[in-house]
């Protein structure tokens, strides 16, 4: 007999932690190899994770809703096999102090008074904070109430994780009034009756981000209106053929996504985010798309270097991200490493919207319905009267990063890309 060490599995790229949500068998269970042995949470993909050895489960050595680190031993399972003895990091890996932290802080009841607090500034939202604060559910406004150790002021792993063994003092704290004397006031609403739904999982993350968002970066949004009657007209002669000769939908969006690609080249601040004090303007161009799930919820796949794929490439990653979305298949991978997201609010019949920005990204573009107006035509023979296929598309972007002369002027080439459609395009 010999023990085998299960550790966390790779995710995806970038993915340095995940959360259990599930173990699917307990100790003294039998599993076979590819049986599902427990489920995990990365951002907002859940995803099954196989066993990769048959045999005995002899430990467990983290529980439901623990935050665990990439390639972390996660169990102990008794093999017929020839497999390596755990190491001494898993023998001990029970009583670690991250697991002590969250199962102490599941124990301690929450403070009952409110305690003061002071903002903390300097609070940056690092990739491995976020993560950890949506899956306990800790808004950006609570972030910014704890103390950071780190390099002028900032927030560290440890301070969180300190933060949440702790109960989390500062959670319904009131501030400390400012010179102005102004308090965040503990307005006592009157919610109504009627059914009780709970709030799932993934609506609470999405909940928690858009709180994030709105609280980190200043939103400001900017609209233009968009011809695109000959984008419509060509989509309309050549949608059949192209179905036919390369088996791919052509939707509206990877359209969309090539006249974006072609805006940021153009306009590669609009493609960057904030860290600290300093700008990333990123070398690579990904298009996350919010997508809504059967469930109602919201979902980004992103469209890896779309700058560099042709109309077909383009045509076929996005009909690919759109199944597995809607057939819940999505891989980590594929919502991870967007850098400036678009969201077509013209599905559902709106004619704009004013989008919540995607962090840490400095900007998202809405696209509305596609709508037949009569609008005034510069002709040689004179101003005349035509229908024509009109969109609003509306840009929220983070004024931190973007000022409005910037913004105009990406909204304005993506509406000139979009207007400017070659309709002799060959497919």
């Amino acid at each position: 007999m010999s023990q085998f060490e299960f550790k966390m599995p790779r995710m995806g790229e970038s993915i340095t932690q995940a959360a259990i949500i599930k173990w699917f068998k307990g100790v003294g269970d039998t599993i076979e190899l590819d049986e599902i042995l427990l489920e995990v949470a990365t951002d907002k993909v859940d995803s099954e994770v196989p066993a990769t050895v048959s045999g005995e489960i002899v430990e467990l050595l983290y529980k439901p809703n623990d935050v665990v680190d990439i390639g972390e031993v996660i169990a102990i399972i008794r093999t017929n096999g020839e497999v390596p003895e755990p190491s001494s990091r898993a023998k001990k890996a029970k009583p670690t102090e991250k697991g002590k932290a969250i199962s102490e802080r599941k124990r301690k009841p929450k403070p009952k008074t409110q305690t003061a607090f002071k903002v903390n500034e300097n609070v940056y939202i690092s990739p491995l904070i976020d993560s950890i604060a949506r899956t306990h559910h800790v808004s950006y406004e609570e972030l910014a109430r704890i103390p950071g150790t780190g390099k002028e002021g900032r927030l560290r792993k440890s301070d969180i994780m300190n933060y949440l063994a702790e109960g989390r003092p500062f959670q319904f704290a009131q501030p400390v009034a400012d010179s102005s004397g102004f308090k965040v006031p503990d307005l006592q609403f009157d919610k109504g009756k009627g059914k009780i739904v709970e709030m799932d999982r993934m609506r609470q993350m999405i909940a928690d981000h858009m709180v994030f968002s709105k609280h980190t970066s200043p939103h400001v949004t900017a609209y233009v209106e968009a011809d695109l009657t000959e984008m419509v007209n060509w989509r309309n002669k050549v949608k059949s053929g192209f179905l036919k000769k390369y088996n791919e939908k052509l939707t509206f969006t990877p359209l969309f996504i090539e006249c974006i690609a072609k805006a940021i080249k153009a306009f590669p601040m609009i493609n960057s985010s904030l860290d600290g004090k300093k700008i990333i303007v990123k070398d690579h161009i990904n298009i996350g798309m919010a997508t809504a799930l059967p469930s109602g919820n919201l979902i980004v796949p992103v469209v890896r270097n779309a700058d560099k794929l042709d109309l077909v490439s383009l045509a076929a990653a996005t009909n690919e991200l759109v199944v597995k979305a809607r057939d819940g298949k999505l891989a980590a991978d594929d919502t991870s490493g967007s850098t400036f997201t678009i969201s077509n609010v013209g599905t559902f019949g709106s004619l704009m919207g004013t989008p919540i920005i995607n962090q840490p990204e400095a900007a998202i573009l809405a696209t509305g319905i596609i709508k037949k107006k009569a609008e005034v035509m510069e002709r040689e023979d004179g101003d005349q009267i035509e229908i024509r296929q009109m969109m609003y598309l509306s840009l929220s972007f983070d004024h931190r990063i973007v000022d409005g002369y910037l913004a105009g002027s990406f909204l304005r080439r993506v509406a000139d890309e979009m207007e400017q459609f070659n309709q002799k395009r060959k497919i």
